[in-house]
């Protein structure tokens, strides 16, 4: 029998969230829990230049560019993309901080030597 005080396994990460932390990263995961938001990061994350046009997006879509629009209006608000237009056109680029926060929600906790 295992002392009562002894926690039966490690655990899996290094430490729990903060109620801020949770607020924070669970704005990002709503933003992002939509199949077209996450195709939209994915497509901008995987360009050549690290940034692609409203105008290249809407051609991976079978959807309105008032559509297109909308989701990356909602990914720019919660902070996972930077936009900055060109003319007539709005030009995306994925803020690497945002998706390594994403990507850091569950780090692992260390393993004792």
């Amino acid at each position: 029998m295992s002392d009562p005080g002894t926690a039966c396994c490690a655990p899996l990460t290094g430490t729990a969230l903060s109620p801020e932390r949770a607020e924070e990263a669970a704005a990002l995961l709503r933003a992002l829990a939509d199949p077209v938001r996450l195709r939209l990061v994915s497509l901008i994350a995987a360009s050549e230049a690290g940034e692609a046009c409203v105008c290249d997006l809407n051609a991976a879509f079978d959807l309105t560019q008032a559509t297109i629009s909308h989701h990356l209006k909602v990914l720019h608000s919660a902070g996972l993309l930077d936009r900055e237009k060109r003319g007539v056109w709005v030009w995306y680029a994925v803020r690497r901080e945002a998706l390594a926060a994403v990507a850091g929600l569950f780090e692992p906790a260390a393993v004792p030597a």
